[in-house]
């Protein structure tokens, strides 16, 4: 019996899911909502507040999600993991994102951008050294592919990785890793052919402890506070050649690949954000009076939470469809580029949206809707801007 039927035999009741109706759970993928959901308002939400205040890491919240199975959600059983799939991992990660989106995130690249990678392409023996203390928390995941001069063109990355016997020596910065200041193990992309671009391309399972590798500056950021985000330095380190994921030049194809899989996640943390939104907002408009009536007696008021709650519908179902076809192994590039890029922008709208239903309170930092309105800023930019999304799926329609 895996990790999530043994929380929901827990759970006295499991209230109905908003998607239910027209979307078909199966009884484990209720427990692992309801487990996820349960966890979120019991534990992460009263720290969200304040871990973005200090900008404190949630490690405890890391380890008990990892102790739910939630840290292993794309990893197979035999290494310790739940195999629950991408679908499974989207359920959870919207009401842990609706909690706390810096802890979400967490969730999401250890899962999404770390481990899937190390699954889909390791070597057997790389396998066995990394996922079971994956899967078990102990060893939490990053991914690093940008560069300061390499962010939305990716395949100009310069960091090297040179082949010297049974090693790759590894030179270079990596900018903008979340989890970075507290990651055990990095999926790296390095260029191994400087002749080549995207071909010349090779990814790694770097760990924290390797000489010659140290965590850079640590970023202020608007958002995500509670998320570590930072430079990774590699002075001459050395790896394993049998840690290289793939083969040597298949590196761009491991991370587009991986990204595919991350763009799910973070607009399943867009998603997260916006229910979180609306949540506040209908709170909000049935206590808050002025003119003598609730300001949710106000047609203006009404329609800006009837929007919210559409849209937050209409990119759920896209993000379930991205994440169904990903488990099916089926074509999801379009997919999970339209439905990150819907969802990102529909939740930027949604916070906006939020703080003017708010007011003056909304503008205040001990405001609820003031942290969804930094936090959700940057869902429009990391793993791929709406911009590139763009590209992505204009030049799939036109090729085919």
């Amino acid at each position: 019996m895996n990790k999530f039927a043994m929380s929901g035999r827990r759970i006295a009741h499991i209230r109905g899911e908003k998607m239910s109706a027209y979307f078909d759970l199966s009884e484990e993928e209720r427990l692992i909502q309801q487990t996820a959901r349960d966890f979120a308002d019991s534990e992460v939400a009263p720290m969200a507040a304040e871990n973005d205040a200090n900008g404190q890491f949630p490690r405890g919240l890391v380890e008990k999600l990892a102790k739910l199975g939630f840290m292993g959600m794309l990893i197979p059983e035999q290494y310790g993991g739940s195999n629950a799939g991408n679908f499974a991992l989207v359920l959870a990660l919207e009401e842990i994102n609706r909690a706390c989106a810096s802890t979400g995130v967490t969730m999401s690249v250890h899962n999404s951008l770390a481990s899937s990678p190390i699954v889909g392409f390791a070597n057997e023996e790389t396998k066995k050294k990394y996922l079971p203390k994956m899967a078990k928390g102990e060893l939490l995941g990053a991914y690093a592919l940008s560069e300061a001069s390499a962010g939305s063109d990716a395949a100009s990355l310069q960091a090297r990785a040179v082949k010297d016997g049974n090693e790759y020596v590894l030179n270079g910065t990596k900018s903008w890793i979340t989890s970075g200041a507290e990651a055990d193990l990095f999926v790296v992309m390095l260029r191994t052919d400087p002749s080549e671009r995207a071909k010349g391309i090779s990814a790694f399972a770097v760990e924290r402890d390797t000489n010659g590798f140290s965590v850079g500056k640590k970023e202020n950021k608007l958002g995500l506070r509670a998320s570590s985000t930072v430079q990774l330095i590699f002075e001459d380190a050395r790896v394993p050649a049998e840690n290289m994921l793939g083969s040597e030049g298949e590196g761009f194809k491991i991370a587009m690949w991986t990204l595919d899989g991350g763009r799910i996640g973070i607009g399943t943390q867009a998603v997260g954000i916006a229910q979180a939104c609306l949540d506040a907002s209908v709170s909000y408009a049935k206590e808050r009076e002025q003119f003598g009536k609730l300001i949710g007696e106000f047609q203006a008021i009404q329609w800006k939470i009837a929007d919210m709650a559409m849209n937050i519908e209409a990119a759920r179902l896209m993000i379930y469809r991205a994440a169904r076809l990903r488990d099916r192994k089926e074509p999801h590039t379009k997919e999970a580029a339209m439905a990150k890029l819907f969802a990102s922008e529909m939740a930027n709208r949604a916070a906006r949206e939020a703080v003017q239903i708010y007011g003056g309170a909304g503008y205040l930092k001990d405001s609820s809707v003031e942290r969804y309105f930094r936090d959700v800023r940057i869902t429009e930019i990391y793993e791929g801007t709406s911009e590139i999304h763009r590209i992505v799926i204009s030049r799939f329609l036109l090729k085919n």
